[in-house]
């Protein structure tokens, strides 16, 4: 008998797809102001699991958490003449308040570049004081024209990492470090995300930088979406703001700067990249819920043996969910699992029990078999490791098998169509790329045939990663 479709399928229209699994899923409603988002206890599940994670791996790099107002006076932001207009016009701007037209103008925190280098200023003095390596967890506005749930909002959630060191190499260094070893280990390590590391172009940099790392994904219908970036901003900021500093022979010099951020964008590639027809599909290590025992029927038998396998897998290091609520259809739960993605499910009913098994429910190899029911608490640490490298493998084949290698602009067209096109960099340059542009496909990034990040657009073997993006 063929399974109910709950969710249009993706092959049919993959944005309907995308809406009805965030809705179905419970993870996030549309706000009551266009262009803002409610997130869902389970999708907020996954927004703190992503921020543990990513968190952990910013402390190692040094960095400590602080936080910064909201509101920003609107001079601040006309210091940097590059920053101010790259963002202009996405601002949100209070005039008033307390009943009173304001003296001057806030604009709600769009990114804090202008506020934090304020404070910079007043708290480097000298050498000893750099580096200074500070990151916050926030929530910041853009107005947006075209809200996409998690992937474009007027209001979403982030981190936002801003440092002040005393070369230029070494803000170079640590805008790499965050982008390797915060990012990209995340991203494939956690999220299971095959993700192409590169650097942007002039034209794609962020506003006021003088240079932005990236890391790139393929979502399930071929198109590309940014995930994190890393910015060197050079000595912008530092001279707009009088960050200077003394050094050890007793001169004044400007502070080198970097910032770096990810967001509740991060859900949504979730989504758009790991998700199938049937739901989600939560890597094991990111799951807030890897493994869900339910009980079948209305026995008492039943739900006091899923309750005591419940403490066994959580003594086992498994994070799990008992569902032993019988009065509501099993098919039906069942189902709301399966679209939530928990990586395991695992089900016993009455004659499970006669025989010491259960039925083992693997969302990503998608298979089912009885197994013992006392073999499930060393089994199952094994196989949540086994499903994770699945999904990771399953991301990468998928963007192999969509990138085609092109050598010219209209190669480079046609290939964006359907996925990814790589083509050198010398074949397309700047003149291309604004081609490409006029018919809605970018250069997502710049790398090198080894994967790695060129140091400057004039590397010999630089290619251009191709495609349409969200």
């Amino acid at each position: 008998m063929a399974k109910a479709r709950v969710l249009t399928p993706r092959a049919d229209d993959f944005p309907r797809w995308y809406q009805d699994l965030i809705n179905k899923a419970e993870l996030a409603d549309n706000g009551p102001v266009r262009g803002t988002m409610v997130i869902r206890p389970y999708g907020y599940g996954l927004w703190e699991r992503m921020q543990q994670e990513v968190d952990a791996r910013i402390k190692r790099a040094g960095a400590q958490n602080a936080y910064f107002p909201l509101l920003i006076p609107q001079s601040y932001l006309t210091r940097e003449a590059e920053h101010v207009e790259g963002f202009a016009p996405e601002l949100a701007v209070v005039t008033h308040g307390g009943g009173k037209e304001l003296e001057e103008p806030a604009v709600v925190r769009p990114t804090s570049e202008t506020i934090i280098n304020d404070y910079f200023s007043k708290w480097v003095q000298s050498y000893r004081d750099l580096p200074l390596l500070i990151n916050q967890w926030a929530n910041v506005v853009r107005w947006e024209l075209r809200p996409r749930v998690f992937l474009r909002t007027t209001e979403f959630l982030w981190q936002e990492g801003h440092t002040a060191h005393a070369t230029e190499d070494d803000a170079r260094t640590y805008a790499a470090r965050i982008h390797q070893e915060v990012y990209a280990d995340f991203m494939e390590n956690v999220l299971a995300l095959d993700v192409v590391p590169g650097r942007k172009t002039a034209r794609e940099r962020f506003a006021g930088a003088i240079n932005t790392l990236t890391l790139e994904g393929m979502t399930g219908d071929g198109k590309a979406l940014q995930l994190a970036t890393s910015h060197e901003l050079g000595q912008n900021f530092a001279r707009a703001f009088n960050t200077r500093y003394l050094t050890k022979d007793g001169s004044q010099e400007y502070v080198w700067q970097t910032s770096w951020g990810s967001t509740t964008r991060m859900v949504g590639a979730l989504v758009m990249m790991h998700g199938d027809d049937d739901g989600l599909r939560v890597p094991p290590r990111l799951a807030p819920v890897q493994a869900v025992v339910l009980a079948v029927k209305d026995d008492e038998a039943v739900v006091a043996k899923a309750r005591e396998l419940g403490e066994r897998l959580t003594a086992a290091g498994v994070r799990v969910h008992v569902d032993d609520r019988t009065d509501m259809p099993f098919g039906r739960r069942a189902v709301d699992w399966e679209l939530k993605g928990v990586p395991v499910r695992i089900e016993i009913g009455p004659r499970d029990l006669h025989e010491g098994t259960a039925v083992l429910v693997r969302r990503l190899p998608g298979t089912k078999e009885p197994t013992p029911l006392d073999a499930l608490p060393t089994l199952l640490p094994t196989v949540l490791e086994e499903d994770q490298a699945l999904l990771l493998t399953q991301s990468r084949k998928h963007r192999e098998d969509h990138t085609v290698e092109v050598t010219t602009v209209q190669e480079a067209l046609e290939a964006a169509n359907t996925g990814w096109a790589r083509i050198p960099w010398t074949a397309l340059g700047p003149e291309g790329e604004a081609k490409l542009a006029e018919h809605g496909v970018t250069v997502r990034c710049l790398t090198t045939a080894d994967g790695s990040v060129p140091h400057d657009d004039s590397q010999p073997g630089t290619t251009a990663v191709i495609a349409r993006a969200y």
